[in-house]
Parts: structure tokens; C-alpha cells; sequence
């Protein structure tokens, strides 16, 4: 939906809608399932699940997603539904931007020190830093990448 301010500045490109628990059903699905009881919240052990307008979000900011699980089981309304075996949570990727240091020339390999599956390549170049690459296929989406970067130049989508 586009706001009455996107609308009046001639902005009409829909906001990405936000980054769910692990395991959440599509947008719309959970929107009607989730009661906003908050249980989700506390059991996650690394604390990156938030509550923003009364429905749980990931901030990967705050730290990564070990997909243990413990925010499906705690979820009793059905709106992270984790089936047996479902290791693959959710789709998104880190994606680097343009901010990134070793783009600008800055030697920095903090987000591929952090990457638990090694899904940051650095490839090298001639005349600088290696730039950093995200390899989409070995990547799981945890967010490990995402606080340590010290210029915030990694996001997932």
C-alpha cells in the first residue's frame, strides 16, 4: 500500500514488506493468523525477533538467525508453520550494495569472517582491495553478514 506521502511526492514504488520469523507464511497469510501474542519473542536465543506495529519482525541488525526453530514451536497460532524436516526457512539472500568499503577501495573482509557457510567470496582485482560477492546458492539468509559490517552496505532480500 502506498502512503498518502508516497502518494503526494509521485513515489509510487510499494515498500518490500518486512522480514518475518523463520518459517512465516506469506504476508497476507500471516497477517491473519498471527494473534500478536508475542511468544515468539523471548524463546528466540540470539534476540533478533522485534515487535514493530504489533507483529514480530527479524532485525537482522541486532544479530543472525541460527534457525533453531524455537519461534515455530512457540508459535501456537499456526503463522510459522515449520514442517518436519524444513531446513530452508525463507528465500532471502545477502545482497552487497555499493556502500561496501572494498567496493570504495577500503581493504574490509568483516562480513566473510562472519559468514557461518563462508557464502562471501572475495574476489580479487587489480589495483585494489578484493570486492566481496555473495555466492546466492551457498547463502542461507541467517544475516550473520549484516550487523558486523561496519558501514551497512549488506542487506537481505
Amino acid at each position: 500500500m502506498v502512503s498518502r506521502r508516497q502518494f503526494l511526492r509521485g513515489n509510487f514504488k510499494a515498500a518490500r514488506p518486512p522480514q518475518r520469523p523463520p518459517w512465516a507464511l506469506a504476508e497476507e497469510g500471516f497477517l491473519d493468523a498471527c494473534s500478536r501474542c508475542g511468544d515468539c519473542i523471548p524463546v528466540c536465543p540470539t534476540r533478533i525477533i522485534v515487535v514493530v506495529r504489533g507483529y514480530p519482525e527479524v532485525d537482522f541488525k541486532r544479530g543472525e538467525c541460527t534457525f533453531c526453530g524455537a519461534c515455530a514451536l512457540a508459535c501456537k497460532d499456526g503463522a510459522l508453520p515449520r514442517a518436519t524436516g524444513q531446513a530452508i526457512p525463507w528465500a532471502i539472500k545477502a545482497q552487497i550494495g555499493p556502500g561496501c568499503l572494498a567496493r570504495q577501495g577500503v581493504e574490509c573482509r568483516v562480513c566473510g569472517d562472519h559468514c557461518p557457510v563462508a557464502a562471501i567470496r572475495f574476489s580479487p582485482r587489480l589495483g585494489g582491495p578484493p570486492v566481496a560477492e555473495v555466492e546466492a546458492g551457498s547463502c542461507t539468509g541467517c544475516g550473520a553478514c549484516v550487523a558486523p559490517c561496519p558501514v551497512t552496505a549488506i542487506s537481505l532480500a
